[in-house]
């Protein structure tokens, strides 16, 4: 049966019937954004600078020396930011066009936060091959390419040929900059209840883009040891209908050989993080160790309601603004592109990205508690201090350019 489709403008509808206001829709009408000018074109002498024949000028300079071009255009302070449509938010695959809402919200964000310019790019294509193609061509055009809402396992290998292919940062948020925030809140809980990364065995549950990336940062980071599960359970060595990705998982992950259910994992874990949606059990969260963390992530029903949550863990977070410690990428993405921007950086390492983890935890400093162990994406210092640590660390890893 199709979905009944309701007008959301207030003034629809047949005579003598008015529609509801819904705001959502109001906002958006026209789209979120636009672009402006930021020279002046008053009369013919600004006309013949920013266009012809001033301009031409500028193209040849620019034709022999190419390195030029970040300083006389936007390309240094612009970002692309490219979907195909298939993973939108918890909507799935919609399409291209449905996902422009979105890919508009998510270039408002880059230039509220990060003072970066950001262009939505929606393809019309679902093969890989086809996207990285199309992204390479547009690539003279941007300083950066943010991959959004793209489908598992697809992304993995779309991300991994842009950055063969392209000498920019290429970074898919969806698994990078949750990871980042997601290590920047554990740090701090682990910080709260007096112990280190290393102390602590997590659970997953998803082993689509953000599990996967959130595993791999998180033993990058030095944690003590995680397994992830999917919909038939932990992934582990013994499986055999594990797809590639998957078996590079379980390579690396789950040292304590656990298997089975997802709940059977949790009991004596420290950390549940949840990316996947579905429901965990309370008796699953109560078979947690003491002290225990739970980041349940997905929106907008968290996997294991915060009111339970409290009950049995020392720190709570979930994807939602309306609870405390929100896991939000726009904490991230924002100030690591304005960083490997700043310097020009040819990619972005596992480096800038703890570093940008760091600089996230720092900025709750003495304020820390168990109902503020990551800032508010409103606190002023967020993106500076992510910005410069993320300049920095990408000097220190010889990928800055200047």
């Amino acid at each position: 049966m199709a979905a009944e489709i309701v007008n959301p403008r207030s003034d629809a509808g047949t005579e003598g019937t008015e529609e509801p206001f819904d705001p959502a829709f109001a906002l958006h009408r026209g789209g979120k954004m636009a672009v402006q000018a930021t020279v002046p074109v008053r009369d013919k002498d600004d006309l013949s600078l920013a266009y012809t024949p001033g301009v031409a000028k500028v193209c040849s300079a620019i034709a022999e020396q190419p390195e030029l071009v970040h300083d006389y255009t936007w390309k240094s302070n612009v970002v692309a930011v490219v979907t195909d449509g298939t993973a939108v938010l918890g909507l799935g695959d919609i399409g291209p066009e449905a996902s422009l809402p979105v890919m508009e919200g998510k270039a408002i964000l880059f230039k509220q936060f990060g003072g970066v310019d950001a262009v939505p790019i929606a393809l019309s294509t679902t093969d890989s091959d086809e996207i990285v193609d199309t992204v390479v061509r547009l690539a003279p055009s941007f300083g950066g390419v943010n991959l959004e809402d793209i489908s598992a396992p697809r992304c993995f290998e779309i991300e991994r040929k842009l950055q063969e292919r392209l000498d920019i940062p290429v970074f898919h948020d969806d698994q990078h900059g949750t990871a980042v925030v997601t290590l920047a809140a554990l740090r701090n809980a682990a910080r709260l209840t007096e112990r280190t990364l290393g102390d602590l065995r997590a659970v997953i549950s998803g082993a689509g883009a953000a599990g996967v990336a959130i595993a791999k940062f998180l033993l990058a980071a030095g944690i003590g040891d995680v397994a992830v599960a999917d919909r038939k359970g932990v992934v582990s060595r013994d499986r055999e209908d594990l797809t590639e990705v998957k078996r590079e998982l379980a390579e690396i992950t789950n040292k304590a050989g656990l298997s089975g259910s997802l709940e059977d994992a949790l009991s004596g874990a420290d950390v549940f993080i949840g990316v996947s949606g579905g429901t965990v059990s309370e008796p699953a969260v109560a078979s947690m160790a003491p002290r225990s963390f739970v980041f349940a992530m997905a929106n907008p029903n968290p996997e294991v309601h915060p009111d339970v949550a409290h009950k049995y863990a020392a720190v709570v977070a979930t994807g939602r603004s309306d609870y405390p410690n929100q896991i939000n990428n726009v904490l991230a993405f924002p100030g690591i592109f304005a960083g490997a921007l700043q310097v020009r950086a040819s990619q972005i390492t596992e480096g800038m990205k703890i570093a940008a983890a760091d600089a996230l935890a720092d900025v709750v400093g003495s304020d820390l508690s168990a109902d503020y162990v990551i800032p508010s994406p409103f606190d002023e210092r967020v993106a500076p201090a992510v910005t410069a640590a993320v300049a920095a660390a990408a000097r220190a890893e010889g990928v800055a350019r200047r």
